[in-house]
């Protein structure tokens, strides 16, 4: 379950031809602010769909069989996996279903159907809209033969997002540095798996740091008792792509592995980080993108005479989203 760091390589080597090198970049400003040796942000809101899914995304297509690749493949994704996903079956010429709550943000829906994906729309009610989603893409794989994929519960799409991480180690190597810590953001677990798998094969002694919403600490809970936790908080959050009730089987025993540890911001934390990244980066962000950024920026990590390195992990965000978020800073 857990992948090695051939496979690792093996998976980046294929998909960095589909894949944009996302910069790593130095931040001044953030090293000020928080006492840090030195701050450097992967922004993979940059990244082909906008955020780093695309990558987990384009490998995992890659193991279906010729059959499997003309029937098509479906899963269930609230926006980020189901555009990273529906942009690698184009790329691929595999047809794209995709099972997105009915509250998923209307801007996903949209760049998910501009990538040429099927998008079926689930009513969860009071219902984990995970579960929902889910209970549905099964339901049509079923029915209509597809091959289901799951968002974040895979070895492959956890070697995929591992690019991600092997990536800003090259950057880091080609800059004679290496950092102490990496702050990254997490709802299932796919990318944190990734990451945190390549930093322990190759800077060992890094730590990683899993940041999650308030209400949905299923990895932070869940590696501090050594078993997957399930969360049923139900709290309301701006973060919309980070709800998982729990971690992927895959990336919890990844992560575990590599020794990652949690911690949790809320929604006051991240409009801030959203307002400090559009002012200081320079780098459009969606909530879930920034929870790893309002870690750092809240105070919630020490981080002083470290160097830091922060994955900003998503930027699908429409201004009138964006915008209200801004105006929910001065209640929240």
């Amino acid at each position: 379950m857990i992948p090695t760091l051939d496979e690792l390589r093996q998976a980046y080597a294929s998909t960095r031809t589909a894949t944009q090198e996302t910069p790593l970049l130095e931040a001044p400003v953030l090293a000020e602010m928080t006492g840090a040796r030195q701050v450097f942000v992967k922004p993979e809101s940059l990244q082909w769909a906008g955020s780093f899914k695309i990558r987990g995304a384009y490998w995992r297509l890659m193991q279906l069989t010729p059959g499997e690749r003309g029937r098509g493949v479906v899963a269930y994704s609230s926006g980020n996996f189901a555009q990273g996903l529906a942009a690698a079956g184009q790329a691929q010429g595999v047809p794209v279903t995709i099972v997105m709550p009915v509250d998923a943000p209307e801007s996903k829906r949209l760049a998910t159907e501009g990538f040429g994906a099927r998008v079926v729309l689930s009513d969860h009610g009071e219902r984990p809209r995970e579960e929902a989603a889910s209970e549905m893409a099964q339901k049509l794989a079923r029915e209509q033969g597809l091959v289901l994929l799951h968002p974040f519960d895979d070895p492959a799409i956890v070697a995929g997002q591992a690019g991600a991480g092997l990536e800003a180690i090259a950057q880091l190597g080609a800059r004679a540095a290496a950092v102490d810590q990496v702050l990254c953001c997490v709802g299932g677990g796919g990318l944190i798996g990734g990451v945190s798998l390549a930093f322990h094969y190759l800077s060992p002694t890094t730590e990683i740091i899993a940041v999650e919403p308030q209400g949905y600490d299923g990895m932070g809970a869940s590696l501090a008792c050594g078993e997957i936790q399930r969360i049923a908080s139900g709290l309301p959050t701006i973060c919309d792509a980070l709800q998982a009730t729990q971690p992927g089987a895959a990336p919890f025993a990844a992560a575990k592995a590599a020794g990652v540890h949690g911690l949790t911001v809320g929604d006051a934390e991240v409009r801030r980080a959203l307002l400090f990244a559009f002012e200081k980066l320079k780098l459009v962000l969606e909530p879930s993108g920034a929870v790893a950024l309002a870690a750092l920026l809240s105070g919630a990590v020490e981080a002083k005479g470290k160097r830091v390195l922060v994955y900003l992990t998503g930027g699908n965000v429409s201004l009138p989203a964006f915008m209200a978020h801004m105006e929910g800073l001065d209640g929240s």
